[in-house]
């Protein structure tokens, strides 16, 4: 399987040492890969079954990483190079490592090459800033990850505003933002990568839907937006000054609705219409200890046409999606192209 030849982007940068992007060494595809087995099975159910269907983050992030664990050997073999990701953890947030070992785990289950850098909580801004500097230089690495939340006294904005932008493999510098809003992403925020990868993967074409998106970050909510915009959804964004009869209806009237906003269970199942597609970003720990997403998964199931759980929904995906756009940024950094596609 291949994936389809794509012309180089005149808007984005070559690399030095770039080739044009007619010599990118591709064998396998994706999209088609999880198509074949998913997408069959799943659209199968959807057009059979009566009850809803369960959007499997675990089971399209295991095929996806089989995918590029069979494209990074080719990578390998072609150009005698390994993809590598640059992790910076700054502190000893308990959370942020065991993130970043989840991601060296995952990094290593594909065969791309990790380096994480840790630094103590008392880095300066300009320390700190000279290593993003160092990585940005450094032609062994292909993607760069600042793990947030920064240890007080250090301004996260200017460092992401640092990181080389073909580097920037959490999709987050204005450039790479600005792609998505021009129609021609780049390297996409994982997380909205993840959501708009498990709607194809469950053959679900957001053309003509309705959707509203609850939230409007710069990780999840504004990129998810546009991605949708670009795929030919009609698209309301609902964030914290939206009036809650406006909220209301607008979910009560959508096919698709996209939660992410951080408080649990936020979403009932009196505010979505029957039949409507559910995708839940959110995570939250209950007082007992229950991880919950935003949305009253229990009592919207019966409702829902699809929906992710949580966890096992759009989790797994960051991460997945994460070591793709590592891929990608290998393969712009040496060939100048890459035909890894949403």
């Amino acid at each position: 399987m291949k994936f389809p030849k794509k012309k180089t982007n005149p808007s984005i940068p070559p690399f030095k040492g770039a080739r044009g992007g007619n010599d990118s060494p591709l064998s396998i595809s994706l999209s088609q890969t999880l198509a074949n087995s998913v997408t069959k099975s799943s659209t199968q159910s959807i057009m059979t079954a009566s009850s809803p269907i369960i959007i499997d983050g675990k089971k399209v992030s295991a095929q996806l990483k089989g995918c590029l664990k069979h494209k990074v050997d080719e990578l390998v073999s072609s150009s005698g190079k390994r993809p590598c990701l640059a992790v910076c953890l700054v502190g000893d947030d308990a959370a942020s490592e065991v993130y970043v070992r989840n991601k060296e785990k995952a990094a290593a289950e594909v065969g791309i090459d990790s380096v994480t850098h840790r630094l103590p909580a008392s880095t300066s801004q300009e320390e700190l800033a000279d290593l993003i500097k160092k990585l940005n230089e450094d032609d062994a690495v292909n993607g760069i990850l600042l793990q947030l939340p920064l240890p007080k006294g250090l301004d996260s904005e200017p460092i992401l505003l640092h990181i080389n932008p073909m580097k920037d493999v959490d999709g987050l510098h204005p450039f790479n933002l600005g792609m998505i809003v021009a129609g021609h992403p780049n390297l996409v925020p994982c997380t909205p990568f993840g959501v708009m990868r498990s709607l194809k993967a469950y053959g679900f074409d957001v053309k003509g839907m309705k959707a509203t998106v609850l939230g409007r970050s710069r990780l999840v909510g504004k990129p998810i937006a546009e991605l949708l915009i670009n795929q030919s959804a009609t698209v309301t964004v609902i964030h914290s000054k939206t009036r809650m009869n406006d909220m209301i209806d607008s979910l009560k009237s959508s096919d698709l609705i996209v939660a992410a906003i951080g408080k649990p269970q936020f979403v009932k199942s009196e505010w979505i219409k029957e039949g409507a597609i559910v995708i839940d970003v959110g995570i939250n720990r209950l007082g007992t200890g229950q991880l919950v997403g935003d949305v009253d998964y229990e009592a919207c199931l019966p409702k829902v046409k699809a929906i992710t759980p949580v966890p096992g929904g759009v989790g797994p995906l960051t991460v997945s999606h994460l070591l793709l756009n590592t891929v990608k940024a290998f393969e712009l950094q040496n060939f100048g192209d890459s035909s890894i596609e949403l």
